[in-house]
C-alpha cells in the first residue's frame, strides 16, 4: 500500500474514528494512529501485547482499536469496491474472463480458504477441519483480475466447499435468481447459446450456475479440453487467495480473537485487497494451455445428459474443443 492509497482509506474512514477528549489532560488516539496499528496487526499478526510495546499504548486499547477500525473499513468501502454487481457488472468480467482467460460467459470463479482461529467455546468439533485445526471458511467469487465480486465468511470449518456454498447467501441468491445475471447468449462465433455461469473445482456441485471439471481419468480429448480451460480460469481465485494471504500476513497464522471480530477482520483483509487493486493496479502472470491434439477426427458429444446442468457443461465442452481444434490448423 502506498501512501496515497493510506489517505485515501483515512480520508473515508477519519469521521468513523475521531474520538472525543476524554479529559483537559489526555489527548484521544488519532485516526491515523488508529489505522496504522489496525494495517499494521493485519499486515504482520503481531500480537496486540507485541503492539502494545512498539506504540506505547495497553494491550486491551490495541484490542480495541482494531475490533472497532475493520468494522469501519468493511462498512465505509464495501460500497465502493466491493458493491453487488449489476447486469453490466456481469457483463464486463464476462469479457475480461474471455479476453484474459479465454473462458467466456464465466461472470467469476469460487472457491473456500480456511482460516485458523481459536476453538470457539462450545462448539465442539464445528470448525475443526479435515487439516486438524479450528478455522472459518472464507468463500469466495473474483473476477477476471483478482478482486473479489462477492464473499462469503465464517463458515464452519468442518464443512466441505460445497456444503459451505449450499448454505451461503450466494447460494439462495443464484437458486432463485435473485441476482442480475445476463440472460443466456450465443458464445463468441458460434450458434451454442449458452448461459453465464461460475467456475469451481470438484468439490462444487455442477449445477446450471456453477461449472465443474469432469473427474476421473483417462478423459477424452473434449473433457480434457475442458478441464484445462476451467483450471485456467479458475487460477483467479487462487490467485486472489494468494495476494491477499502474502500481503496480509495475519491470515497465514491463528486469529486470537472471538469469532465475530475475526469475520471482521477477515472481511476488512478482503475489501482492502479490492481497495489496493483499484488504486495500484496488480501484476498478471499468464498461462498457456497446452494439449496433445489427437491425430484422428474430432469426437462427437454423445449420449443423452442426465440433467439441465449437464447440458450446459457439454455445450461448453463443445465449444472448447471445437475452438481448440480450430486454433491448431
Amino acid at each position: 500500500m502506498n501512501h496515497e492509497t493510506f489517505k485515501y482509506i483515512l480520508e473515508k474512514v477519519k469521521h468513523l474514528l475521531t474520538k472525543n477528549w476524554c479529559n483537559l489532560h489526555s489527548q484521544p488516539i488519532l485516526p491515523e494512529e488508529r489505522l496504522v496499528i489496525t494495517l499494521r496487526y493485519l499486515a504482520t499478526g503481531s500480537s496486540f501485547r507485541m503492539l502494545s510495546f512498539s506504540f506505547r499504548v495497553g494491550a486491551s486499547t490495541v484490542g480495541k482499536i482494531v475490533t472497532e477500525t475493520v468494522a469501519a473499513l468493511w462498512k465505509v468501502l464495501q460500497p465502493v469496491h466491493m458493491p453487488v454487481p449489476t447486469k453490466d457488472d456481469f457483463q464486463k468480467i464476462s469479457e475480461d474472463f474471455n479476453n484474459i482467460w479465454n473462458f467466456p460467459h464465466c461472470i467469476g470463479s469460487i472457491d473456500g480458504k480456511h482460516v485458523r482461529i481459536l476453538c470457539p467455546r462450545n462448539s465442539g468439533s464445528m470448525f475443526f477441519n479435515y487439516k486438524k485445526y479450528f478455522s472459518v471458511v472464507l468463500q469466495g467469487v473474483a473476477d477476471a483480475n483478482y478482486k473479489f465480486i462477492v464473499i462469503d465468511v465464517g463458515g464452519y470449518g468442518k464443512q466441505s466447499d460445497g456444503g459451505t456454498f449450499q448454505s451461503s447467501e450466494l447460494y439462495k441468491l443464484l437458486s432463485n435468481k435473485q441476482l442480475d445475471i445476463p440472460e443466456p447468449a450465443y458464445l463468441p462465433q458460434t450458434t451454442l447459446k449458452a448461459p453465464f455461469v461460475l467456475i469451481g473445482d470438484e468439490a462444487y456441485p455442477l449445477l446450471p450456475y456453477l461449472l465443474k471439471p469432469f473427474g476421473g481419468r483417462d478423459l477424452n480429448f473434449e473433457k480434457e479440453c475442458f478441464n484445462k480451460r476451467l483450471s485456467r480460469a479458475r487460477k483467479t481465485i487462487e490467485c486472489a487467495f494468494g495476494i491477499v494471504s502474502a500481503k496480509w500476513r495475519l491470515l497465514l497464522k491463528c486469529i486470537e480473537t472471538d469469532i465475530a471480530t475475526a469475520d471482521h477482520i477477515i472481511k476488512c483483509i478482503c475489501i482492502l485487497h479490492n481497495t489496493i487493486i483499484d488504486r495500484e493496479g496488480f501484476e498478471r502472470h499468464l498461462t498457456d494451455v497446452r494439449l496433445n491434439i489427437p491425430d484422428h477426427n474430432r469426437w462427437q458429444v454423445t449420449g443423452r445428459p442426465l440433467n439441465e446442468a449437464k447440458t450446459i457443461r457439454d455445450i461448453f465442452v463443445t465449444y472448447f474443443s471445437n475452438i481448440t481444434l480450430s486454433y491448431d490448423k
